[in-house]
């Protein structure tokens, strides 16, 4: 049993030459997987610049002055 598409192209009972279509094929899958990557890493980066910029201008974990100590009336006696 073969499966017919438009174009008269055949998937399950393949036609004999019909690599060259393939390799295309592939080819053409590769590139539409490599650029949805690509837009995905994109997005990542652009939100995480994002959200370090709508937290400041200090990145998480660097040194602030006076962050953390304890003022007068919370230092023990």
């Amino acid at each position: 049993m073969s499966v017919q598409y438009p174009g008269g192209r055949e998937t399950a009972g393949e036609k004999p030459g019909s690599e060259p279509e393939e390799a295309k094929l592939q080819i053409a899958s590769k590139q539409i997987v490599q650029n949805a990557i690509l837009r995905a890493v994109q997005q990542v980066s652009r939100e995480s610049r994002q959200r370090e910029a709508r937290a400041g201008d200090t990145p998480r974990g660097s040194f602030r002055p006076g962050a953390g100590e304890l003022t007068k009336k919370h230092e023990k006696k």
